[in-house]
């Protein structure tokens, strides 16, 4: 092939700026929203299991499904900035371990916000 061949000199595709904006907003959303919960799950286990209340039922079936929106949001962002398999499956525990869904929700702000200028 010619090195003005098309193929060889064409940039790798990318998605639009506004379209990572948006999947970053969502991602970063859920992630808070995912902590939080996450926060009062603990909150909800030390009541149960440290001082017998039952009051909080509804705390882990809420936790779960939102942590399955951030799974799905994170999932999204992945494959829009292209993040290799170990950075995508970090972020995607972070939503498991109370704090570190905050701290990583903002480190990978900080990536992509810089990688991609949005």
């Amino acid at each position: 092939m010619s090195s003005t061949d098309p193929v060889t000199t064409a940039k790798p595709v990318t998605q639009p700026a506004s379209k990572i904006r948006g999947a970053l907003l969502r991602y970063r959303v859920l992630a808070w929203v995912t902590g939080l919960w996450l926060l009062l799950l603990v909150v909800e286990l030390i009541l149960k299991y440290g001082f017998g209340v039952d009051s909080l039922d509804f705390v882990p079936i809420v936790h779960g499904w939102v942590y399955f929106v951030y799974l799905i949001m994170a999932i999204d962002l992945s494959i829009r900035v292209r993040w290799p398999i170990g950075k995508t499956v970090v972020t995607l525990i972070a939503g498991t371990i109370p704090f570190l869904s905050f701290y990583v929700e903002h480190i990978r702000t900080r990536e992509v916000r810089a990688q991609f200028d949005v």
